[in-house]
């Protein structure tokens, strides 16, 4: 028995190298924790409204020309990915540079060329941000922002379908030499109208074939004889579902414009999609932002002579309408739309086999590559405008003339395009339209203010907790205590450490986490001194009993944090929204606390006891025997 408490006495010792991983430990937590106390610089962000508008070096010098002329101050402009953006001191200086780059960039307030929205952005120094150390995203409810609530219209998701469908019944009847006497969209079916029975009853078939989603009846008399075809009630639901995931899939697309950090935009119910902007205070941009799209048209090319003179005189020949080339030409094009970018499977930016000149390789799905086939094969010679539509105006981005048939599907945009454009072009076809119109049915903004309040009330309760376990620590095992709330301090600098460098998201539920994280890391402290404790209790020499503590407790402490972590990781799964924002501070504070309470509390405790040979008593307060009789191991 000797042999073994003197094993034991000799083991409350660290070797070098622990310590030194735990000394890097706490600077990496340190560093990575410090961005979150420099706070956030009001900002004006600028960024491109069309695909065909780049920001570049030339739109930054712009701006600081334009600030400087205006006597305003800045703290730093910059140039990324989003476009610019220009600091300011505070938030009038920001609404003075806010009106100044609108009217710089957007002389014609009736078609903005560019995005001008105000922000805010992390203030971390020069150095920190070098080491990729930024600030947690903090979301709507503690930065302010806004929310929006949209409504998406399932019958504009039908009606789209039912007119895409429509084009292809007259392709398959087209191909299979069927006369018909037209096919149109009635309401929500489409008619089919045919003068004798023998033709209808096979293009029924052919029908059934190539579109198992629809619902077939025969109707009409004589020689007014109709095919009339429904949706069925399961692809409908599928049409709706599709609409609703490529809604989500075009807002992450567009509001990356923004710089929105952690944008929240998810599904709500079968038909509404919840948005949350966290740090936009601009609710007319983020308008904006939300209602622009775009996609491709292919349309014909009217050159009849004088046809074009005589639209630019107010005159337009019937079925046409002007647009304007990326030259700057005008050019008299055909309303009636041959195929449009619902055909479009892929959008990949390239260059010309022939020219070398930068392009766009759009690849079409087989619908798509038949109507395209036979719309090329029919008007060889003639030139084809590709329109690019956005926010319900269109460009030409090229008007090619159509040398030869165009088969397999695949299709290229060039000419008068630079590698940029290209680039743009190609992500914002990929990123499609709308597949369905929306509307916003609730509009909320959070003011800065008010999320600054919830920052406040938060921080102060996690710190009035904080200091009620400090004192109650100290207070009932001293030099232990002092030891645990030195741990638990240690674990509240990795957690914020942690969130900071996953840049996860910082809500009201996630403080509550925090606060809930200190109260579970203390109580592994707690079991731990209690433990010792009880071994000073049964007579243990102090050495020993501070080795035995710690092992005897490890298993417990285990077990009930792997246990909370199945609950938080079932949160994890399972919640959405905030519960998910709760579940994820939950589950790293466990991992956080199981850390610092065992590894680091130990590593002190052996700094102060451990290199004692002749240790005689340990400072953990009263250790409290049978028969009401108090031995004070406090020496």
């Amino acid at each position: 028995m000797s042999r073994l408490l003197l094993l034991k006495a000799t083991m409350n010792r660290y070797p070098l190298w622990k310590y030194i991983i735990i000394a890097v430990a706490l600077v990496l937590g340190f560093v990575y924790t410090l961005p979150n106390f420099f706070g956030e610089s009001p900002a004006v962000q600028v960024s491109s409204a069309k695909a065909t508008i780049k920001v570049d070096d030339k739109a930054k010098a712009r701006a600081e020309e334009a600030l400087i002329a205006a006597a305003i101050v800045h703290d730093g402009i910059q140039l990324d990915t989003v476009g610019i953006k220009a600091r300011f001191k505070d938030t009038d200086t920001q609404l003075k540079a806010k009106d100044i780059l609108e009217k710089t960039f957007n002389p014609n307030s009736a078609e903005p060329q560019y995005v001008v929205a105000l922000n805010l952005l992390a203030a971390s120094p020069t150095w920190l941000t070098s080491l990729h150390a930024l600030p947690m995203y903090l979301g709507l409810d503690l930065r302010g922002g806004v929310h929006f609530l949209l409504q998406v219209d399932m019958k504009g998701a039908l009606t789209k379908r039912l007119d895409s469908t429509s084009a292809d019944l007259r392709t398959a009847m087209r191909d299979k030499n069927l006369r018909h006497g037209g096919v149109g969209r009635e309401g929500e079916r489409i008619v089919v109208r045919f003068r004798d029975v023998e033709t209808r009853d096979k293009a029924r078939n052919i029908i059934a074939d190539t579109q198992p989603d629809l619902i077939l009846a025969d109707q009409g008399e004589g020689s007014d004889l109709k095919l009339v075809a429904t949706l069925k009630p399961q692809a409908q639901l599928k049409i709706g579902e599709f609409a609703l995931k490529q809604n989500i899939t075009t807002l992450h697309n567009r509001i990356n414009e923004l710089g929105v950090a952690e944008p929240v935009i998810q599904q709500q119910g079968s038909d509404r999609i919840v948005v949350q902007l966290p740090g936009v205070q601009d609710t007319a941009k983020a308008k904006d932002i939300l209602g622009r799209t775009a996609t491709l048209e292919i349309r014909m090319v009217d050159d009849s002579p004088g046809a074009l003179e005589a639209a630019l005189a107010g005159n337009p020949p019937f079925g046409t309408e002007v647009y304007t080339e990326r030259g700057g030409q005008p050019l008299l094009v055909k309303k009636q739309v041959v195929l449009t970018g619902d055909r479009l499977t892929d959008a990949q930016p390239g260059f010309d086999n022939q020219t070398n000149e930068a392009a766009v390789h759009l690849t079409l799905d087989s619908p798509g590559a038949r109507i395209f086939k036979d719309v090329t094969r029919e008007n060889v010679n003639k030139r084809m405008a590709i329109l690019l539509i956005e926010k319900g105006k269109g460009e030409v981005v090229t008007a090619p003339v159509i040398r030869a048939e165009i088969g397999g599907g695949r299709v290229q945009i060039s000419g008068r395009m630079t590698t940029t454009e290209a680039n743009d072009t190609a992500l914002l076809l990929r990123a499609g339209s709308l597949a369905a119109p929306m509307d916003i049915i609730e509009e909320r903004t959070i003011g800065p203010s008010l999320g600054a309040d919830n920052i406040k009330k938060g921080f102060q309760s996690t710190m009035w907790g904080f200091a009620a376990i400090a004192v109650f620590m100290i207070f009932y095992y001293r030099v232990f205590g002092v030891i645990s709330v030195l741990a638990l301090a240690s674990n509240l600098l990795f957690l914020i450490a942690l969130l900071s460098l996953l840049q996860a998201t910082l809500t009201l539920p996630g403080i509550a986490a925090i606060a809930l994280t200190l109260g579970m890391a203390i109580d592994a402290n707690v079991l731990i001194n209690e433990r010792i404790r009880e071994e000073l209790r049964a007579g243990m020499p102090p050495q020993a009993a501070i080795s035995e503590g710690y092992e005897r407790a490890f298993g417990t402490i285990l077990d009930s944090n792997i246990t909370t972590l199945i609950a938080g990781l079932a949160l994890l799964i399972f919640g959405s929204g905030p519960v998910r924002g709760f579940a994820v501070v939950h589950c790293l504070g466990i991992m956080t606390s199981i850390f610092s309470s065992v590894v680091v509390s130990r590593a002190l405790v052996n700094l102060i006891y451990g290199r004692q040979k002749k240790l005689t008593s340990v400072n953990i307060g009263q250790v409290w025997k049978p028969g009401n009789a108090a031995v004070n191991v406090q020496k």
